[in-house]
């Protein structure tokens, strides 16, 4: 049997490891939350919004404000873009036995100095950073660089988690934003070690220890 896994799929095993397998087994699924439409909706006016200074060949204030940008530069073939954001396929990997691994990206960033790929993922929160917040998106970066990599491009060793969250309301009645941005080391051969890991515990028995969600199943 062969496997297609995601970011998605792969932070589900974190989660529960018998959730994972049962669900990618197609025996049961967790039940889905109700995912709120507002971090989808800005998702999309925001590839608009960057695709726009991309056009330009420019980079939007959010980036060309911070000094660490100052070298960077937007992603600027439409085509393969678009279709590396498509949520279906996206990033796509197949190893030899015929599992998969895809993901969609929100965009890409270079360094014009020496031409290497930057990922750069947005985020929409309802309140200001924790700490830690933006460890919680590790796995799904290592993910995006590795499949990068294996499509033969050169990623830098580095990404970008771009955070908005609301600010105030004008009198206009316009929502006004902060930003984020946090850069964050990441590792491709750690992106490999868990979609390996991944696999060969779908290979095996399903897990028995239980979550609260999986444990009368």
């Amino acid at each position: 049997m062969t496997f297609k896994l995601s970011p998605s799929t792969l932070n589900l095993m974190h989660e529960c490891p018998r959730c994972f397998w049962l669900s990618t087994h197609k025996v049961w699924t967790r039940p889905a939350g109700i995912f709120p439409s507002l971090p989808s909706g800005m998702d999309g006016i925001l590839k608009i919004h960057f695709d726009k200074f991309m056009e330009k060949g420019k980079l939007p204030p959010e980036l060309c404000d911070n000094s660490e940008c100052k070298n960077l530069k937007l992603f600027d073939d439409k085509e393969i873009l678009k279709e590396w954001r498509n949520s279906r396929k996206g990033l796509w990997f197949e190893d030899k036995e015929g599992n998969i691994l895809h993901g969609g990206i929100d965009n890409l960033l270079i360094n014009k100095t020496n031409s290497k790929i930057i990922v750069l993922d947005y985020k929409t929160r309802g309140f200001p950073l924790k700490e830690d917040t933006h460890e919680h998106y590790q796995d799904q970066l290592n993910i995006y660089a590795w499949l990068l990599e294996k499509l033969g491009y050169k990623v830098e060793d580095f990404a970008y988690l771009l955070f908005y969250h609301p600010k105030e309301v004008l009198e206009t009645g316009e929502v006004v934003f902060n930003t984020d941005l946090k850069k964050m080391k990441i590792s491709p051969e750690d992106a490999e070690k868990l979609f390996k890991k991944a696999i060969k515990m779908l290979n095996t028995d399903c897990p028995k220890e239980s979550c609260v969600w999986c444990e009368k199943v």
